[in-house]
């Protein structure tokens, strides 16, 4: 498994920012050729992202594409998929076919240039009420996609709604989003950015909120948003010293007979022990980026 806490946005046309993009210690970062770049320097923005995808680096390299109703998506598509890309953000999906789509354009230029059959990531962004209404299907339809993402902004602007500090207008969206990703066999998404760089205590709070409904990590937009939100999805040490004497605790329960037992005052059975398996099996994959990511 890889830590995906961190997605962090650069526009693709930036050089200087995509020069220190990928050495900040996000886990994934996405070159953006969408809302971070203008339309008249989109085509050469293309370039620019797939170079700057050669280069060596320790986090996952994604490209943010334009959505697939406009007329830039199909150029994106044909310029990036190539050696070093690992994955394709895809924003405003609203249907199954719209995604699947996506999919068989990018499977062909695959097959095309000698890449691995579906090798390639598909991160869908859902950020209208449409794609929150028919998101069942889009997670059901079979394409290739390991998990999706929660865009806020356009969300809140598509319904109307005002996007608050406390954020508590989002909480069906965001629960409809988890539930339906596991229901669907897929992994935990990613929430959504939060905008206001200076407000580092509600981004935290924000970051809080989300990891107890389920995501695995969030959307950053500045490289200083990306401390905050690892701390907050990475479990702390007395987290991961009671995951280890939980499991600890079971195995000799269960060798002796018992399935069930308090331990500190709570009362411990399979679902407890399974959730620390699966935090001390992250916090192994955090430490091995992290030990990938020091300097030779």
């Amino acid at each position: 498994m890889q830590p995906l806490r961190t997605f962090l946005f650069s526009p693709a046309d930036h050089a200087r920012r995509v020069e220190k993009v990928f050495s900040v210690g996000a886990d994934a970062v996405i070159l953006d050729l969408e809302d971070a770049v203008a339309a008249a320097r989109k085509p050469a923005a293309r370039g620019l992202a797939l170079a700057a995808l050669q280069r060596p680096r320790h986090c996952l390299g994604y490209v943010r594409v334009n959505a697939m109703e406009t007329e830039f998506c199909f150029g994106d598509l044909q310029a990036i998929v190539h050696p070093g890309l690992d994955g394709i953000v895809l924003p405003k999906v609203e249907s199954a076919a719209g995604l699947l789509a996506v999919d068989w354009v990018v499977e062909q230029l695959e097959r095309e240039r000698g890449l691995p059959r579906r090798g390639i990531d598909i991160m869908p962004i859902i950020e209208t009420a449409r794609g929150i209404a028919d998101l069942d299907q889009i997670l059901r339809a079979g394409s290739r996609i390991r998990r999706v993402s929660f865009g806020a902004g356009d969300f809140t602007l598509d319904v109307n709604m005002v996007w608050s500090r406390a954020e508590s207008e989002l909480a069906h969206a965001r629960s409809k989003v988890a539930v339906s990703s596991r229901a669907a066999g897929l992994e935990a998404p990613i929430d959504t950015v939060w905008a206001d760089l200076e407000d580092q205590e509600a981004l935290e709070a924000s970051a809080v909120t989300v990891l107890g409904m389920g995501f695995q990590g969030k959307l950053c937009i500045h490289p200083k948003q990306i401390p905050v939100v690892n701390r907050v999805f990475t479990p702390n040490e007395a987290e991961i010293a009671f995951a280890e004497r939980v499991v600890a605790a079971f195995a000799k329960a269960e060798a002796e007979g018992s399935a069930a037992f308090q331990l500190d005052g709570k009362f411990i059975d399979y679902p407890p022990v399974y959730r620390a398996q699966r935090m001390l099996k992250t916090v192994a994959a955090i430490r091995e980026r992290e030990r990938r990511q020091q300097p030779a």
